[in-house]
């Protein structure tokens, strides 16, 4: 049997890719010293503060490599970001972002940790929202990568819709961010900061970009 060989460029990126990260990661540093400075928030624990930009990273990669999905018409335009919406409420409902339960404390901004905060609370008398930053940008990331499937699939035509809508690479994310709401609270911005399981959660968010990007032939 012949054996395939693979290329080892596939896997290895590029000097430009290489300086452009390193740049990335080093401006992300001198954002965060310069947060602690000029902010009443302080460093509580190391490794708390590198998740939020491991989402907001692997987000800003996600997005660039999928880029503008081309869709065949106005209307397939308007159902994958009618999907894309619902899928963010979705996984804003169970991600802890918002809650249909209100205490009637008003508005304040959480100066929580880079990623964490600033924070906007907000407490009425029917729904409370936390919007944490990284995972708003996470969250509408998984959301933007949904709705691209759903215009991906809709060029395969209606078999390809219904594939989409059973297929794991959707469910995972739901699934996985109420498993990982299992192990804490995510439903205010303190509560977040001081209980959420930051590993697990990570490795959620990571593994759901990374099956979101796997899109075989529906």
């Amino acid at each position: 049997m012949p054996t395939r060989t693979v290329s080892t460029s596939v896997v290895r990126p590029s000097r430009e890719t290489l300086l452009t990260w390193a740049a990335v990661l080093n401006g992300e540093l001198v954002a965060v010293l310069l947060y602690f400075a000029l902010t009443t928030a302080t460093p509580t624990d190391t490794v708390a503060i590198v998740y939020p930009f491991v989402w907001i990273n692997v987000a800003v990669w996600a997005v660039r490599r999928v880029g503008v999905p081309s869709v065949a018409s106005r209307r397939q335009a308007a159902v994958a970001a009618g999907v894309g919406v619902g899928y963010f409420l979705l996984l804003g409902g169970v991600g802890g972002l918002y809650m249909l339960q209100g205490a009637g404390l008003g508005a304040r901004v959480a100066w929580l940790s880079p990623g964490w905060g600033p924070a906007l609370v907000y407490s009425g008398t029917a729904v409370t929202v936390s919007l944490i930053p990284f995972k708003l940008v996470g969250y509408a990331t998984l959301a933007y990568l949904v709705a691209a499937a759903v215009a991906d699939a809709a060029r395969t035509g209606v078999a390809g819709l219904v594939g989409l809508a059973s297929c794991v690479n959707c469910a995972w994310p739901v699934l996985g961010t109420l498993l990982a709401g299992l192990f804490g609270s995510t439903s205010a911005a303190v509560t977040i900061a001081e209980s959420d399981p930051y590993g697990v959660s990570t490795v959620v968010f990571v593994s759901s970009v990374v099956v979101l990007l796997w899109r075989p032939s529906w």
